[in-house]
């Protein structure tokens, strides 16, 4: 569990200094095409490794990409809400939750099915269980406000992380 507590902090640091370093890259000028297809609002998040000003996409739909990302990375959502992961690229993907970043007396969801992260773990690692190949879905639905942090059990030390906000 260290191990694991200790690869996130990495992830959230480097994450950090990433987003600073690319932050004096920006042009400034808006370029007015959105392209997500999802609205999005500017309001400041709560989660341990985002900061605030991160914007947040109102949709349902996640793609996983072959760039190793999920796209929206942050999803806002209403309660009662079924979100759908979608792999559209030729690499597969998880969904798993970070058991300790989900709210309090919410329901634990990882692809595959499986009820705690370290069973989503250990069932990938023995034969890629919790897989979602090019063209599948996984689906989940919220009932529990809040914020919940997840991640892609082959791509986490790329940097595959993704949020869904419960409203």
């Amino acid at each position: 569990m260290d191990e694991h507590y200790s690869r996130r902090r990495f992830l959230a640091s480097t994450g950090v200094v990433g987003v600073a370093a690319l932050a004096g890259c920006s042009g400034g000028g808006d370029s007015g095409g959105g392209g997500g297809g999802g609205e999005t609002t500017a309001e400041p998040t709560e989660t341990e490794s985002g900061g605030s000003g991160e914007e947040w996409t109102q949709t349902s739909t996640v793609e996983m990409t072959d760039e190793l990302v999920y796209e929206p990375e942050r999803i806002e959502v209403e309660a009662g809400t079924t979100v759908t992961w979608e792999t559209t690229g030729a690499v597969g993907h998880t969904v798993t939750a970070y058991e300790d970043n989900i709210p309090d007396g919410a329901s634990y969801f990882a692809s595959g099915g499986f009820n705690s992260e370290q069973a989503a773990i250990d069932g990938y690692n023995s034969g890629q269980e919790g897989n979602v190949p090019q063209g599948e879905t996984y689906e989940h639905t919220f009932e529990t406000t809040g914020t919940y942090e997840y991640y892609c059990i082959p791509h986490e030390m790329s940097g595959m992380v993704g949020y869904v906000r419960v409203v």
